[in-house]
C-alpha cells in the first residue's frame, strides 16, 4: 500500500505540474494582448507598459515568469478577479464547496437508488420487471444532461411552479457560510426561522440534484446489474445451493459482496462524468458553484480567474479519483496482489 500511495502521490505531483504549465500559458495562448490578458488595463503609454510590465514580471523571460507564478500560486498569492476585485483565493474557497456539495448529493442518490435497483434487476435478470428497469435506465443515461435539467425546469418550475427556478437559497435568509456546505450552515447557524431556511435550501437543491443524480443513478444500476449476474453464473453459487443453503444466505454471504466488488472501481470512473455534469447544470440553474464561477469569467475574459479555476477544478477531480482508488484498494487488497504480480 506504501509503494502504492507513493507512485500516486508523483503521479499527482506531475500531473499537477502539467497542468500549472497549461494554466501559466493560458494568458499567452488567449487572443490579444498578454499585458491586457493578465491585469485587464490596456497600458495608454510606453511609460504605463513599462512599469506594468515590471510590475507583473512580464519584462522577464517565460521561464521565470512561470516560476514566480508556481511561488505565488504555493504562497496563495493567487491574484484578483478583474470584475469583482476580490481576491481569487476567496471567490474560489466560496464557489468550490457549493460544486462539492451538489455533487455529493447527487452521488449519495445515485447510490442509493442505484445499487438496490441493480440488485433488484440483477438478481431477476430477464424477468419484467428486470426489463424495465433495465430499459428506464438506459433511456435515461442517453439523456444530454443539459436537456434534462432544462426539461425539470420547465415541468417543475415554469408550469407546476413547484420549486424555484434558480439560486441556492432565497435571498430572504441570510446564512453565514461556515463549512460552505448550505444545509450545514443553515444547521449551525443562529436563525430563528432554522426549519423554514433549511425547507428552503432543500427546495433549491432539488432539481440540480436530480438532475445531476439521474444520470449516475442510470449508471450505476446497469453497472451494479451486470456484476450481480457475473456473480450469480459463478460456479461457488452452484457449490452452495447443491449444499442447501437458502437463498437468502446465498445473496448476503456470496451474491451481495462479491457483485460489489467489481462495481466500487468503476465509482472512480464516474467522478469525472460527475463533476462535469455538476459544472453544466450549476450554469442553467444559476449556483454559484465553481461551473458558474468559470462560465461568467469566460463572458468577462478575466483570464486570472480561468486559470486558477481550471487548476482547481483539476486538482479536485484527481484528488477524488485518488482516494476513491486508494478506498477501494483498501476494501479489496487482492487488488494490489495481482498488479504486482503483473509487474
Amino acid at each position: 500500500m506504501i509503494r502504492i500511495l507513493a507512485r500516486y502521490s508523483i503521479l499527482f505531483v506531475l500531473t499537477l505540474l502539467v497542468l500549472a504549465v497549461m494554466s501559466f500559458s493560458l494568458a499567452y495562448l488567449f487572443p490579444g494582448d498578454v499585458l491586457a490578458n493578465l491585469t485587464g488595463i490596456v497600458p495608454a503609454n510606453d511609460e504605463q507598459r513599462a512599469a506594468l510590465e515590471k510590475q507583473f514580471r512580464l519584462d522577464r523571460s517565460y521561464l521565470v515568469q512561470f516560476f514566480y507564478y508556481m511561488g505565488d500560486l504555493f504562497s496563495g498569492e493567487w491574484g484578483y478577479s478583474f470584475t469583482s476585485g476580490i481576491p481569487l483565493r476567496e471567490e474560489i474557497g466560496i464557489a468550490m464547496p457549493a460544486t462539492i456539495e451538489l455533487a455529493t448529493y447527487s452521488m449519495l442518490m445515485a447510490l442509493v437508488i442505484g445499487i438496490p435497483l441493480g440488485y433488484y434487476a440483477g438478481m431477476r435478470c430477464y424477468s419484467s420487471s428486470d426489463y424495465i428497469i433495465n430499459t428506464t435506465s438506459i433511456t435515461t443515461y442517453s439523456f444530454p444532461v443539459f436537456w434534462f435539467a432544462l426539461l425539470l425546469i420547465l415541468v417543475f418550475s415554469l408550469q407546476l411552479d413547484k420549486a424555484p427556478l434558480s439560486g441556492r437559497i432565497s435571498l430572504l435568509f441570510d446564512v453565514e457560510p461556515v463549512s460552505g456546505f448550505i444545509l450545514i450552515d443553515i444547521l449551525l447557524s443562529d436563525l430563528e426561522n432554522k426549519r423554514l431556511a433549511f425547507k428552503d435550501a432543500m427546495s433549491h437543491l432539488t432539481l440540480p440534484t436530480i438532475a445531476i443524480g439521474a444520470i449516475s443513478t442510470a449508471s450505476i444500476v446497469r453497472i451494479t446489474r451486470r456484476s450481480v449476474i457475473d456473480a450469480k453464473n459463478q460456479p461457488y453459487i452452484a457449490a452452495a445451493m447443491s449444499r442447501g443453503l437458502s437463498g437468502g444466505q446465498i445473496f448476503f454471504r456470496h451474491i451481495l459482496r462479491n457483485a460489489l466488488l467489481p462495481i466500487l472501481p468503476l465509482m472512480a470512473i464516474q467522478i469525472t462524468t460527475l463533476i462535469t455534469n455538476t459544472m453544466i447544470v450549476e450554469t442553467l440553474f444559476s449556483w454559484p458553484g465553481i461551473g458558474n464561477w468559470l462560465i461568467q469569467a469566460i463572458y468577462q475574459r478575466d483570464y486570472p480567474a480561468l486559470r486558477v479555476g481550471m487548476l482547481a477544478v483539476s486538482s479536485l477531480v484527481i484528488m477524488l479519483t485518488i482516494t476513491v482508488d486508494m478506498f477501494n484498494r483498501l476494501i479489496d487488497p487482492s487488488r494490489e496482489k495481482y498488479e504486482h504480480a503483473a509487474i
